[in-house]
This record gives structure tokens, C-alpha cells and sequence, in this order.
């Protein structure tokens, strides 16, 4: 997984002010958390924790 760190995020947090301006950082914010959040859903429905595993074939490359 990727590493941002504080820098990083701080760069996006003034990038992001600058393109979309102060008014529309809410709706960004709003948009990004729910996105997450229904992502987290779908994953843990359908993610690591189903029991199912795909087995690769060997000889199939």
C-alpha cells in the first residue's frame, strides 16, 4: 500500500484548495468519505473474509 506521509498530504490538502477552491472542499471531502465508505462495504462483503480463494493454475502463464 502506499505511504504518504504528513508532506504528502499536505500537498494535496493545498493543491486540492487551489483547484477546487475553498467553497467546494466540503463537497470534495463529502464525496471522497462516502466513496470510502461504500468501498470498505463492498470489500468486506465480497473481500478476504468470504472464504473464497482463487487458485492460479501452474501451467497457465
Amino acid at each position: 500500500m502506499m505511504n504518504i506521509g504528513v508532506p504528502g498530504l499536505i500537498i494535496i490538502l493545498v493543491l486540492a484548495l487551489i483547484i477546487f477552491g475553498p467553497s467546494e472542499l466540503p463537497q470534495l471531502g463529502r464525496a471522497v468519505g462516502e466513496t470510502l465508505s461504500e468501498f470498505k462495504k463492498v470489500n468486506k462483503k465480497y473481500g478476504r473474509g468470504s472464504g473464497r480463494t482463487i487458485k492460479r493454475n501452474k501451467t497457465s502463464h
